[in-house]
């Protein structure tokens, strides 16, 4: 299999494109391909080209867009993933898995528990590296489309955009067993198949009672049969069900 590379300005076959500082970089030094190498090229935004390498210099690395190529599917059925950012490393691999699954786009949410802020995100310079890992994971499992890595909203932020937005898909939040008794079980839900949704998963520390009753306002509460789930790998198995749930998969 080809190697692929990420280049936001490839549109049309026969272009010569200039691929980004870091993935020109990755070519040469990583891969250590040189001018004639046969490359994958794709968009971010759905195309994917067969191409070749023309030139790997100093000043940039240049590839020939050859015929379009049919990447991997897209979901039809469209999830945004609000996950509320978690400690360390931990949405490293949150925006991984939520890319590999097929995520439509991920918002970082800051909840009464999460233990971080909005200035600590912006110094860390965080969302730019969430960017990176959702391209890095993108060609890794094959799609052509890069997910939105969306601006960190608080937790009253996305309730408000939730409210607002109701009428583009049903928002799920995800709660523990036991912690509200309007929850259903995921397989419970009685909502016709739609073609968007937002899955809302909470923090290591889980939610308060509340942030439940505002968010009961605006989404449906689920649980995930009795155990309580990582709140690290409750995004990839919530879009998971959300996928089996409504035929997806």
């Amino acid at each position: 299999m080809h190697p692929r590379f990420f280049a936001p300005e490839a549109q049309a076959s026969g272009e010569l494109v200039t691929l980004p500082d870091e993935e020109g970089q990755h070519l040469t030094r990583v891969l250590r391909l040189g001018a004639g190498a046969a490359v994958r090229v794709f968009n971010g935004s759905g195309d994917e080209f067969e191409s070749v390498v023309e030139a790997a210099a100093k000043d940039g690395v240049r590839v020939r867009l050859g015929e379009p190529r049919h990447p991997a599917p897209e979901a039809s059925l469209q999830v945004t993933l609000a996950q509320a950012v978690l400690k360390g490393d931990k949405m490293d691999d949150v925006i991984r898995d939520a890319v590999m699954i097929g995520a439509k786009a991920i918002r970082p949410v800051l909840t009464a528990r999460t233990e971080t802020t909005a200035a600590i995100l912006e110094k860390g310079r965080r969302q730019d590296r969430w960017e990176r890992i959702a391209i890095s994971s993108a060609k890794q499992c094959g799609r052509a489309v890069v997910p939105a890595i969306l601006e960190p909203f608080t937790f009253e932020g996305l309730i408000d955009f939730q409210l607002h937005k109701w009428l583009a898909g049903p928002s799920i939040m995800l709660v523990e067993p036991g912690a509200s008794k309007g929850a259903v079980p995921f397989s419970g839900l009685d909502v016709e198949p739609p073609s968007a949704v937002t899955v809302v998963v909470g923090p290591e520390g889980g939610w308060t009672p509340e942030e439940i009753e505002a968010a009961g306002v605006v989404c449906r509460l689920v649980t995930m049969g009795g155990r309580t789930l990582r709140a690290d790998a409750m995004g990839l198995i919530a879009i998971s069900a959300a996928y089996a749930r409504w035929r997806e998969f």
